[in-house]
């Protein structure tokens, strides 16, 4: 496989098409582990059942491929930060004996607030390195002894620990009644997760900061996974980035879990027109007055989409004056606001700090160059968010292309299936 992609569109041609978007990664790691509690609560082993659409993103196929080897001693998560998270709830609470493991970056990557409120709950979790990181070994007991029914966690750094607990409740013997501690970091995450819960047969109640959840019964249901707005996203830059494109992507819903469904409204004021259709949504590209610009860019709901919007403003030349809901991106695949200060630098782009919690988007004072190349730091989503850039840049070129698979891995096909030149 080539180690560097090179893109070019040809001048002033507008980008027209039609994508059908995969599924998406979010929805399909919790319907997959819900799937795998109501199979172990009826005595069951692990199957897909009818669970429907997943997403080929290789985080879904990893954990997908770790559910139906129960046996193994060792779980290889690769860099999946979210099936390293739910996994371990699973595993612990569902008395398994196993090792948790996965790649340099994830070994820094932080679990410590997971474990300890197990830890809390009844589980025996033994750090194999670093306190607080991966590896970690489970050693399950039978049977599961729980020692409380109240928990508090800090609500502030990641959705999915929050989640792994919410989903792994209705299974502990007493339930559990979890208080979220400060801000709540990606909210729509959390609704996602107990939207899906209810539709496999779970009830909880959210009163103030407390989410309540009484032991109860996970069913099989039949679910089909939404088409994935995140994936959508790098669409809505490429159509900002190119006068008179028009794309329709099919399966989005314009009623979604998804946070990431915010996309539609960031990316107006950056030039793109979303209207529902039967099957999807239609992009199309549009004139925004810079008057009406905002002046506070949140991504605390949708901090998956900060690196796209940032690429494409930036491109534009469009100035974002306070940018907030940026924390948790110090603990993704990469430190991505480091990686995207370092990236958008190469425009004439600085995307500076203006206090512990906002920053503030300076575009660039000099033509673009006509020749960008891109660092992907080992994620994904840099090298999607930049590759929309060739639109307006003669030349984008990304380095370790196949970085993509960990969520969407015919991205450069789609691609090519609108003209763009990729080699």
């Amino acid at each position: 496989m080539k180690d560097l992609y090179t893109l070019h569109i040809p001048a002033g041609a507008p980008l027209l098409g039609s994508l059908t978007l995969t599924g998406s990664k979010s929805e399909s790691n919790r319907a997959l582990l819900l799937q795998a509690l109501a199979c172990a609560q009826s005595g069951q082993a692990f199957r897909v059942g009818r669970v429907r659409r997943l997403a080929s993103a290789r985080d879904t196929q990893t954990l997908l491929r770790l559910l139906q080897t129960p046996e193994a001693a060792v779980w290889d998560v690769l860099d999946a930060g979210t099936t390293m998270r739910f996994l371990t709830a699973y595993a612990a609470t569902q008395l398994r004996n196993k090792t948790l493991t996965g790649t340099p970056r994830m070994q820094e990557r932080p679990i410590g607030i997971l474990t300890e409120a197990l830890a809390q709950l009844g589980a025996e979790i033994e750090y194999l390195g670093k306190p607080g990181y991966p590896p970690i070994r489970l050693n399950a007991t039978r049977p599961f002894t729980q020692k409380t029914q109240q928990l508090s966690i800090d609500g502030s750094v990641s959705s999915q620990f929050v989640s792994a607990l919410l989903m792994v409740a209705p299974t502990l013997p007493l339930g559990l009644s979890l208080r979220l501690v400060g801000h709540i970091a990606s909210r729509p995450y959390l609704e996602m997760t107990l939207a899906q819960m209810k539709a496999f047969g779970v009830n909880h109640k959210w009163e103030g900061d407390s989410i309540h959840i009484q032991p109860q019964t996970y069913q099989e249901a039949d679910f089909a996974v939404e088409a994935d707005w995140s994936g959508a996203s790098y669409w809505y830059s490429l159509v900002a980035l190119r006068p008179g494109s028009r794309l329709q992507l099919q399966g989005l819903k314009p009623r979604s879990l998804q946070g990431d469904q915010a996309i539609s409204r960031l990316m107006q004021p950056l030039g793109v027109n979303t209207t529902p259709t039967a099957d999807g949504m239609l992009l199309e590209h549009t004139f925004h007055p810079a008057a009406a610009m905002p002046q506070v860019w949140d991504f605390d709901r949708c901090p998956d989409l900060a690196q796209t919007v940032l690429a494409c403003a930036a491109a534009k030349g469009v100035a974002m004056p306070r940018i907030v809901g940026l924390e948790s991106l110090r603990i993704k695949e990469t430190d991505r606001i480091a990686a995207m200060q370092a990236e958008l630098q190469k425009l004439g782009a600085d995307l500076q700090a203006l206090d512990a919690h906002t920053w503030a988007l300076v575009p660039p004072t000099q033509p673009l160059p006509e020749r960008l190349q891109i660092h992907t730091y080992d994620d994904h989503r840099m090298a999607m968010a930049f590759a929309p850039l060739a639109a307006c840049i003669a030349e984008v070129l990304i380095d370790d292309p196949q970085v993509v698979a960990k969520s969407y891995p015919g991205f450069w096909d789609d691609l090519r299936s609108l003209g763009v030149e990729v080699a």
